[in-house]
Order: structure tokens, then sequence, then C-alpha cells
């Protein structure tokens, strides 16, 4: 399926186990959490509970399409759980762009490579990635155009764009409000059927059926509730 939605917070711990499962869950124990908040943890937080379905669904997608040593970009990486995912799960060629200054505390920044920078204008080599993932990025500071450009430039013929982003089918005004000093979108239906249909202007095609129902708002911040979408482009061999 290329567009998916978080129906039901009972997604969230499924998934989470089976993560744990796994052996790829990385999301803090309260114990570290608190032993962080006083000083006693270093390092980054990495992932968070409520993306369990988000990251799992990718991690998905990628084992079912792509080879270990294959290349992948994961944007807007810090703290991302799903670039310390694949690589436990042995992809060897995986690299990270973020603007956070604390990049290279990640985990596994010996075999990882980081690079600090904004992924809307990144200075990678054309169609250098056979996947770009992006978990909870795109709706802060969300500009498609810029953003669908340079996945296009980036990802090679035959390769996946997978986002996951805030979302319910009807729209939710997130006007004012602001996160990482950036503009907040909580998607709504319209909103992704004009980023598919601006999509197609980059040789970015979605593949498969797309869902836009929402059930439950599982999701609670900013003070809106929401859900999350995750969507599937794949990158046309002509673009």
């Amino acid at each position: 399926m290329t567009m998916k939605v978080l129906q039901e917070e009972l997604q969230l711990t499924n998934a989470r186990q089976e993560l744990i499962r796994r052996g790829v869950s990385f999301t803090e124990s309260k114990l570290r959490s608190l032993m962080r908040r006083i000083g006693l943890a270093r390092g980054v937080a990495v992932g968070e509970w409520n993306k369990s379905w988000d990251v799992l669904t990718t991690l998905n997608l990628i084992e079912s399409h792509l080879q270990k040593n294959e290349p992948i970009l994961d944007i807007g990486c810090y703290a991302s759980e799903v670039i310390v995912a694949l690589h436990t799960l042995g992809y060897s060629n995986l690299v990270g762009v973020d603007l956070n200054p604390d990049l290279q505390k990640m985990p596994y920044a010996n075999s990882i490579r980081y690079e600090r920078g904004n992924f809307l204008h990144t200075e990678f080599e054309d169609a250098s990635f056979q996947a770009i993932t992006s978990i909870s990025v795109i709706e802060h500071g969300f500009d498609g155009p810029v953003l669908l450009r340079e996945i296009s430039r980036l990802l090679k013929p035959g390769g996946f764009f997978i986002a996951s982003f805030d979302y319910w089918p009807e729209k939710i005004d997130t006007t004012g409000i602001e996160f990482f000093g950036m503009d907040w979108k909580i998607f709504s239906m319209q909103d992704v059927a004009d980023f598919v249909s601006q999509a197609a202007n980059y040789g970015l095609v979605p593949v498969g059926e797309m869902r836009y129902e929402g059930k439950e708002k599982v999701i609670e911040c900013g003070g809106m509730k929401y859900t999350f979408g995750w969507l599937v482009f794949e990158r046309a061999v002509r673009a």
C-alpha cells in the first residue's frame, strides 16, 4: 500500500512490541530517561514510542525491497530511530543529514555517515540513493516543490521516498504554531492529494492503493489531536 494511516493506539503498542522482538527498539526506558534528566546519561535520546508504527512500517518496506548494501539516506535524522534500526539490521551504506549541531553524538557515528546540513539543499551527487526515509520531518517548514525537487535529484531511478507525517483527513489549522523555529503543518486528505500531484512533476509516483481514512486521533501535541500518515513514492525511470 502506498498511503497508510495510523488508525488506533493499539497499533503503536503492537509495533513497539514487534520492534523489541526483532531487537531494533531504541527508545529509552523510564529509568534511563530519568538518568538523562539529572545528567547521569549521555548521548542522544533516540526514538519515540509514538513513532513505533511509522518506524516499523518503514523498516518492513525497506527490507522487502532493498539489499543490505544499497545506499539509504535518512533526512532530519537527529534522534531518528529508523537509521539506527537499519544499521542493526545489517544495512551498511547509511547516510543521515540534519542541522542539529549534536549530530555526531548519534549512535554508530563510526559506521553511519552523518552529515550536518539542510536536507532541502544537500551536496550529495545526483542519483546517490536507493531510498530516502523521513520520519515526522516534512511537516516542519514544509515546502513541497523544493523538497520534491531535491528528493527526485537524489534518488536513483526506481528508488523510494518513504515519509511519515502528521495527518488528519479534515483540515486542522496550525497557523501561528511553530516547532524548531518552523511552521507546522498537519496534512489533510487534500494536502496529501496536492502533494502527490506535485510529485508527479518531479518523476515521483505513488505505487499502490491510497487510503486516506482516519479512525482515531491517536496523537496529541501542540494543543492538537491528530494521527500519522505514511506515504511512499517511487522515482520513475525517466523523471
